[in-house]
């Protein structure tokens, strides 16, 4: 009996410890994801950090804490700021940052969310209160560099802000009420003024075709009286040399036969030389070199000087 009692005992002090071993090994193990980093810490104090995957820590000693590496959102909630012109805005924003130093992220500061909301919030009350509501409307991307500047003090806690975006900048109701007006009312003068330069263009281009419509017009009526002249010219020109060509000839032996015509008209009897141009004209010439030539020993009867036979 003594014995039984005995190995009932240790069998139960071996199943005990094979139980503690199976718990304190499945306390020990951890699995990180790849996204994650794990902080060890060993009795409240900071260890050393964790890879991905299954890591193994001492039980009951141990702890694990895992941080988020990827980039996240913080949402800084609206709040009512006063523009430079004491115009009440409400106006939001969305923070994106990263842990780059997991360790620092966990121990320099203790909640990110709230102080980075805050900071936030502090410097946009800033940014907006020296501007006014029309410059606050047109400097989005101002606001945003000038903000995300003032937010690099989170490198210290480990953290890296990398973009600020300032999603809604609202003036009260009647403040955009009178705003709609002004806009429509600008863009109204914008389209009559265009109008206006538009019938004054179209104006002026009508008045510039009709006056290069009538130079154009005079200048063609000029070039063709100038073609004109210029044909006429040069048609008497050619005229002119033919008559000199042809006609002076045929003038000079009509002059010559009016003479003559005046010269015979009392049947009066000339004797011409035979070298004379009148025989020429009167055709003569042939008639004179086919007459014989008179034979006699006589001489001839004296002429007058006026050329008449005696």
């Amino acid at each position: 009996m003594g014995m039984d009692a005995i190995g009932g005992l240790v069998m139960v002090a071996i199943f005990a410890f094979l139980l503690l071993g199976l718990v304190a090994l499945a306390k020990g193990a951890r699995t990180v994801k790849q996204y994650e980093k794990g902080l060890i810490t060993r009795l409240g104090k900071y260890h050393g950090m964790a890879p991905s995957g299954l890591t193994f820590i001492v039980p009951f000693v141990d702890d694990i804490m895992r941080v988020d590496m990827r980039e996240q959102v913080i949402t800084v909630p609206p709040q009512k700021l006063i523009t430079k012109d004491n115009v009440t805005v409400e106006v939001d924003a969305v923070v994106y940052y990263k842990v780059i130093d997991p360790v620092k992220s966990q121990y320099e500061v203790q909640d990110f969310g709230y102080a980075c909301t805050t900071l936030a919030q502090t410097n946009l009350r800033n940014l907006i209160g020296d501007r006014t509501l029309d410059e606050t409307l047109v400097a989005r991307d101002m606001i945003n560099t000038n903000l995300r500047e003032v937010l690099e003090a989170t490198n210290n806690w480990g953290v890296k802000v990398t973009r600020v975006e300032v999603q809604k900048i609202e003036p009260p109701r009647d403040i955009t009420d009178a705003m709609s007006r002004q806009m429509k009312a600008e863009r109204e003068k914008r389209a009559a003024i265009l109008e206006a330069e538009g019938i004054k263009q179209s104006q002026i281009l009508q008045a510039e075709g009709k006056k290069q419509s009538e130079i154009l017009r005079a200048e063609g009526d000029a070039q063709a009286r100038i073609t004109r002249a210029n044909a006429e010219a040069e048609a008497i020109k050619l005229v002119s040399t033919a008559a000199e060509t042809y006609f002076k000839e045929r003038a000079e032996m009509m002059r010559r036969l009016e003479v003559l015509n005046n010269t015979l008209a009392q049947n009066t009897k000339y004797i011409v030389p035979s070298s004379s141009s009148l025989v020429n004209v009167l055709g003569l010439d042939g008639a004179t070199q086919s007459l014989p030539k008179p034979v006699s020993d006589a001489p001839a009867p004296p002429s007058s000087p006026s050329g008449r036979s005696v």
